[in-house]
């Protein structure tokens, strides 16, 4: 009988605690600070000659899905309401042979994309970082060379952006 009044006073005291908002968490494993109810995230420009159409796209909507999606941060339209902001570009695009095979001819290509970034808390004056992120991708050029390259780059991207999450969140 004891067990069970034990059991019965923690799930009501998580229970209390969840619901007067003394413990934030999300269900990914993301907590916020107090305070930060949204996030500015403003076109990352691609500063490299690539050739890759869209590579600014991809990157913001793969940002805005990992900060929406995996937290309860909402969009902010500007700076200046923002109670965070994650901003920068992409500095260097390469796409050079990864393996090369007997009759010196490249197997896998390696796609490698580079983006300088700083997310900070603007009211606070406070940043969290500003360095930069790398991702890379394999693929084979001689199937198909464009999709190759276009769906490495997006492999890539997506590395970016969830270091770039896992940088900002892994301080809250």
């Amino acid at each position: 009988m004891a067990c069970k009044n034990k059991l019965f006073y923690w799930l009501a005291t998580i229970t209390v605690l969840t619901f007067t908002g003394c413990i934030t968490y999300g269900f990914t494993g993301t907590s916020v600070p107090e305070g930060v109810n949204d996030i500015f995230i403003p076109f990352f420009a691609d500063q490299t000659s690539s050739g890759v159409s869209n590579l600014s796209d991809e990157l913001n909507d793969v940002l805005i899905n990992r900060f929406i999606i995996k937290s309860s941060l909402s969009m902010s339209n500007n700076r200046t309401g923002a109670d965070a902001v994650l901003e920068g570009s992409i500095v260097q695009y390469s796409n050079e042979p990864f393996s090369i095979s007997g009759e010196n001819k490249a197997e896998q290509n390696q796609v490698t994309i580079v983006v300088q970034a700083s997310y900070r808390y603007p009211e606070k004056d406070e940043e969290v970082y500003n360095k930069r992120f790398s991702g890379n991708a394999t693929y084979d050029p001689t199937t198909d060379p464009i999709q190759g390259e276009e769906k490495a780059a997006r492999t890539a991207l997506e590395q970016i952006a969830n270091n770039m999450f896992k940088g900002a969140v892994s301080g809250w």
